[in-house]
């Protein structure tokens, strides 16, 4: 296992660890309630910036793998998926907002299986990029809670960006089929 791999695994391992940390609070007796969020911010926070390293030392270095393609994209949906939904159980990110964003990412994901399957890629773009740029602003400002109508200002700026990419990535699959069929 190479570093960048070990990255994403990592992610992997601290995704139950934040969801654990919203939904658990409760278990904290004694504790001042912002010292959870604070963890689950901290961790979610950590693990994002991974996400822009793996990558990075896996081109800078040659260390791309299989075993890497697959745990990236499987440990960024694990570490948004625990983020989401913790949130929006304790009630800080609106249900449908939630279930937009995660419904596109594993719709989405379908859509790239199905590419590979057909040996086709269809790589992330520039949007895909601010989308989960947004999407992490948008857990971090609604996990800490610090500043009032913040959090849901990101998370439907998340929606937008995330509604919008996922056009961008049906059309980038409609184009490759296209070209598959002349």
């Amino acid at each position: 296992m190479n570093l960048p791999n070990a990255l994403a695994f990592s992610r992997i391992l601290i995704a139950p660890v934040v969801f654990f940390l919203l939904v658990n609070r409760g278990l904290f007796e004694g504790v001042h309630p912002t010292w959870p969020d604070f963890f689950a911010a901290l961790l979610f926070t950590i693990a994002s910036i991974t996400d822009f390293f793996d990558g990075m030392i896996a081109r800078l270095f040659g260390q791309s793998t299989k075993l890497g393609s697959i745990l990236d994209p499987l440990a960024d949906k694990l570490l948004m998926l625990s983020a989401f939904l913790g949130l929006a159980l304790i009630d800080r990110a609106n249900a449908w907002a939630v279930f937009i964003i995660l419904g596109r990412e594993f719709f989405i994901t379908g859509l790239r299986v199905a590419a590979a399957a057909e040996g086709k890629a269809v790589g992330a773009s520039n949007l895909g990029k601010w989308k989960t740029g947004a999407q992490i602003a948008a857990c971090i400002a609604l996990i800490v809670s610090w500043f009032p109508y913040l959090g849901d200002i990101l998370l439907w700026l998340a929606v937008v960006m995330t509604v919008w990419s996922g056009f961008e990535y049906v059309r980038d699959y409609a184009h490759l089929q296209s070209e598959v069929n002349r």
